[in-house]
This record gives C-alpha cells, structure tokens and sequence, in this order.
C-alpha cells in the first residue's frame, strides 16, 4: 500500500507501520477540516533565510557576515598553511591586532593594546623575546604609548598572540573599527604638578572595553586620552574624546556662568529632581572638561562639550559618549564615519541631549570661555629649576630628561628613543635596568619614547650612563626630542616616503648646521592619514611623490606653525612637493630664517603666526 504522507522517513529513518497508520490518520483530519500538509508553518531552525547584506558598504558586510573577533579559528586554518589572508579575512584579522603589510611585505605587524603604556619589567623581556624567536626583531613605539612587532610569518601568528596574552597584555582591537589604545600622562600618579592621577581611570576603562563586545563594532576607529595635568602631556585635543582635568573654586549654581540648570526630564518641559550627580552648586575639586571629535589628519581639534565631570562619574559619560557614536556614526560612508564627521552634522548640543538621555541625568554646564578662566586664575603655576622653557601644562620636551616625582627621593627618567624604533636588546637592558634601580616598570609616551619611574637619587647617574651605553638618550634635545615620525614606506602601503629614515637623516644634517636654543617639534608622516599628526608640528611634513627631471622621487609638503595644547593651532603649507634631497637645506633656510628674524624669545610657532605665507615664503627662501 502507497503511503499518502508527504514523507516517508524522519531524520534518516524509515517510518515504522504503525507511525505510518498514526500520521495517515492525523493528516486525512486535517484535510477534512480544510487544511493541508503546505499550510503547516515551517520551523523557523529548519528553514533559516540567510539575511541578505548586499546592500552594505563593503567593511560593514564583512563585519555583519561573521564578527571579527569570530574570526579566530580562521586565523588558525592560515597558520596550519602558512598562507597569506584574502581581502576580507585582512580587514578582520585586524581586530586580533594583526595587521598583513601586503603589498610592502607578506608578514603581519601585531599591535598591542598597553593601557597608559605601562609595561612591566617581565611583560617588556617577554615581548623582546617573542620578537626575537618569532620576527624578524623590528619593535616600534607608537603615537599611541603602544608597540608594534614587526614581520611575523602566518604559521607564527597565533603563537605571538598566545604569548602576548600570557603576560597580561592584549592584543583585541587593536585596529580597524575599535577603540584604540587608551592613553594619559605617562607620568601619572608620580608627577608633583599633576592635578590627579588618570592612570586608574585608563586602565578601568580599558578593561570595560576589552569586556563589552558591543565596542568592537563601531563606525570607524575611536581614541581617548585622559590629560590629568603636569609635565608631559597626552595631547588629548587630537582624540575623539579628549578629558582634561581642571581645578575648579566652589561656586554657586549660576555664578561666574557655571550652572547646573534647570533639570527636565528627557523629552519633557517638566522639571525633574535632582540626582547626586548634579548638586546645587560646584563644589571645589578637580573636575574635567570634555572634548569631543578630535581628528588631526582631518585637521580637526576636539570642540569643548562645555560640562564638568566628577572624576568619580567620568567613566560613566565616557561610555554614554561612545554608545551615541555607535548608534549614529555614518555606517555607509567610511570617509564621513568619524566623531568628526557625525559633529558636522550634529550641533555639539545635540549630542550632550543624547549623552544625557543615556545617563539619566543632566551634566553640570560650564561654558567654555568661562572654565577658560577660571582655570588661569586656579591652575597651580609650575616652578621651573632647570630644563627648556615652560608651556601650559608643562615643558615642551619635558618627555626626556631628569626630573623630581612627588614622592621624595625619587626621579623619573626621560628616555628619548630615536623615531620611536628600539631594539629587543634594548628592551632586555631596559627591563634589568628598571628591576636593579627602579621598581620594575617602563612606561612608553606618544612621544615614541619612553619613561623610566621610581628612580632613587643615588641610581639616577648609574640609570643615565646605562641609557647612553645602549644608544638610547636621556639628555634633552632642543631638535632630537621633538622629531616625531609614522611607520613609513618600509611597511606600511599608504606612505609615500621613508618617514623614520628621513627623520633620522634630517636630525643629523640639521644638527652639524644650526644650534636652537628653543624647543622645535618635526612631525613627519607618510600619507594624509597623519599617524604622526603633521598637522601640529612646528614643522610639519607630508609625504607625497615629486617628479625630479622627470624621475619620479620621495618628498613632502612643508607646514609650520602647528601646535596642541595651550598653543592649539593647525599648521599651514608653505612649500609643496619638495624632494628630500632638497627638504634638507631647505628646513636649514626655515630654521635660519626664523633665528634671524625673529623677536627676543619669541617661539617658532609664535614667529610663523606673526606672518602671513608669502612673507614666511620669502624668509624661508633667503639664504641670508
């Protein structure tokens, strides 16, 4: 007898007679009801639709198609095969901090995530060793207090991964769509002139970022930078959230125009209570300010949101402020998806109503003219002993050098490391060095160099003679200390020029030709991305190809008068496609110029400003 079921077995095995007898029964009821076997809804686990994501920008696809930080277990099919990864599997192996230099070298670069740049003493021989066993021994210091280790073969990789991760550090997120490393002062919680130590606030909110999975899907990349005061800076004006501590007198609620103002509840004319966090009045303390949209490859400063933050809810914002990027940043458009790009088509306001809609509650208002001076009249002055020249919030070059730490009879010690490359040999000798004399701690700066804590004063001659004797510097500068410079050509695909090569080259040349007796800051970068923020150099220098009797050749864009900081200024273009060979006398006229005509004590920026570009242009050109 045929069997009238649309079906004669059930997950691979034959339906037994009486089975058969049930469901002829069951089905012939239904029939004689009206319905039929197709009118049965399908079980949604059997017939999933494979959601359709052709319409997405391509990076938004990939991320949609499997999350990056699924992508793991392909990572290891590479390494069994020692093969490169496809397109797709580059962008997402990024979020493993694995970066495949194609089409410069076949190798991944790893960057890590160093929360302030701290490194311990037995985390710093670790990565030296990865680095010899498992690279080819290129290490970097980032403008990001970061390192990056360089030329790691596929099969290598999840080993380096496994290893970084055994001492503590990370690598997750490191790059593409994710928060960056988080950076402060990296003489945080040591420095006498700090106004509060941001190096607790750094590492809790690193760890609320490396645990939430909903931050390792934003529009595009995002950075942080605490400034708590003091000496060395962060330049937290350039990030996408800067936080900036100030001193703040007690005020009543509407004096001196800053106001907790009237509460309403969000969406509503309605006033509502109160919560702690907004009190009648400002209670005297250290507060910080907030700015947000920081981008200087875009040539952008972060704008003030005009808040003050309680230390103790700053973290809270913090994440408020980054869930109203996640939700609204531009997803279809990867050149308009920064914090930038969203504030140029949202009023600062805006986003603070979103913000606060998040929180719950209203922020307390400070106008940004207003804190301006009241942080000029608070702000602790700064005893200058010895060393260059001071600036708002510290010396320009106070990241190398010898100074006193709050705790007495204690100093930290500057390290300058040329363009940020160091050796693991170095990084062995670092590590002895800050075990045998310090208290076992390294602590890298955006600088592209390095402080070493917690030096007692009769370790502080044996620490410099040590430092000179593996080729690293402790003496400041007035030229060496301010040289800044990106990865380059060598392995990154977006540069036009040997940045770190140049750099180096032009220190030498400029040194035998001219004595500053001011501070000068040169920021060479590879490309318009402006890893290495040209834009707020004295000197700032874009790479680009120039044609030289019909050769093409490496060269760069000239900019001056760049600042951060109390001296915040975007830096302008003076020359245009000027080859290297040629960059070298010409930065020697720029230098000399600005010696010959410049006032009594006047800065370099201060001197550039003084002038519009074609006078600059004329002096500049002028070997006398």
């Amino acid at each position: 007898m045929s069997s009238a079921l649309p079906f004669t077995e059930v997950a691979g095995e034959k339906l037994t007679s009486e089975q058969t007898a049930y469901l002829e029964g069951l089905f012939a009821g239904l029939k004689n009801r009206g319905l039929t076997f197709t009118d049965v809804a399908p079980n949604p686990a059997a017939a999933t639709v494979k959601p359709d994501f052709s319409s997405l920008i391509a990076e938004e696809r990939i991320k949609r198609e499997l999350h990056p930080i699924d992508a793991y277990p392909l990572l290891l099919e590479h390494a069994a095969a020692n093969k490169p990864p496809d397109k797709e599997n580059i962008f997402r192996f990024k979020w493993h901090g694995l970066f495949y230099l194609t089409p410069n070298k076949e190798a991944f670069m790893c960057r890590l995530r160093i929360p302030g740049g701290v490194v311990k003493s037995f985390q710093l021989r670790e990565l030296a060793r990865i680095s010899q066993e498992l690279t080819t021994g290129c290490v970097q210091i980032t403008t990001r207090a970061n390192f990056q280790l360089r030329l790691i073969e596929p099969k290598d990789a999840p080993e380096v991964l496994r290893r970084i991760q055994g001492i503590g550090l990370h690598t997750r997120g490191a790059g593409a769509d994710n928060i960056r490393n988080i950076t402060c002062n990296p003489t945080a919680g040591i420095d006498p002139h700090e106004l509060i130590d941001t190096l607790p606030l750094c590492h809790q909110l690193a760890q609320i970022i490396i645990n939430d999975r909903s931050f390792y899907d934003l529009p595009r990349k995002f950075n942080v930078a605490f400034d708590g005061g003091g000496r060395i800076g962060v330049v937290e004006d350039t990030n996408d959230i800067g936080l900036r501590a100030v001193a703040q007198p007690s005020l009543a609620a509407s004096s001196g125009g800053i106001s907790a103002a009237k509460s309403t509840a969000p969406g509503s004319s309605e006033p509502r209570a109160r919560t702690p966090a907004e009190p009648a009045g400002v209670q005297s303390g250290v507060y910080f300010r907030v700015a947000l949209g920081g981008a200087t490859g875009h040539e952008t400063f972060a704008c003030d949101l005009g808040v003050l933050v309680k230390p103790e809810e700053l973290l809270k914002v913090i994440v408020a402020i980054i869930r109203v990027y996640l939700a609204h940043g531009n997803r279809s458009d990867r050149k308009k998806a920064r914090l930038k790009h969203l504030l140029e088509t949202w009023t600062l306001e805006q986003y603070l109503a979103e913000t606060e809609r998040l929180l719950g509650y209203r922020l307390l208002r400070a106008p940004v003219e207003v804190a301006a001076e009241v942080s000029r009249r608070t702000r602790p002055s700064i005893e200058v002993q010895s060393g260059p020249p001071p600036c708002l919030g510290g010396y320009r070059h106070s990241h190398v050098g010898v100074y006193p730490q709050k705790q007495k009879g204690l100093n930290y010690v500057g390290v300058a490391v040329p363009v940020g490359q160091i050796t693991p040999k170095q990084m062995l000798r670092l590590a002895d060095l800050a075990d045998n004399y310090g208290s076992g701690e390294v602590r890298l700066t955006v600088w592209q160099n390095l402080v070493m804590p917690h030096l007692p004063d009769a370790f502080v001659e044996t620490v410099k003679k040590a430092l000179v004797k593996m080729g690293l510097h402790w003496q400041q500068s007035n030229l060496r200390s301010g040289l800044v410079a990106c990865t380059g050509n060598s392995y990154c695909k977006f540069a036009s020029s040997n940045t770190k090569g140049h750099a180096l080259e032009l220190a030498d040349y400029l040194e035998k030709r001219i004595e500053l007796d001011q501070p000068i800051n040169i920021h060479l970068t590879g490309c318009p991305n402006s890893c290495a923020q040209h834009y707020v150099g004295d000197v700032g220098l874009l790479g680009a190809k120039v044609k030289v009797a019909g050769e093409t050749v490496e060269g760069y864009h000239v900019f001056v008068g760049g600042g951060f900081g109390g001296n915040q200024a975007v830096g302008r273009q003076v020359f245009q496609g000027i080859s290297f060979e040629q960059l070298k006398p010409t930065l020697e006229r720029i230098l000399k110029g600005y010696l010959r005509h410049r006032q009594p004590g006047e800065s370099f920026q201060k001197f550039t400003q003084r002038h519009d570009l074609n006078t600059l242009q004329a002096i500049f050109s002028n070997d006398e």
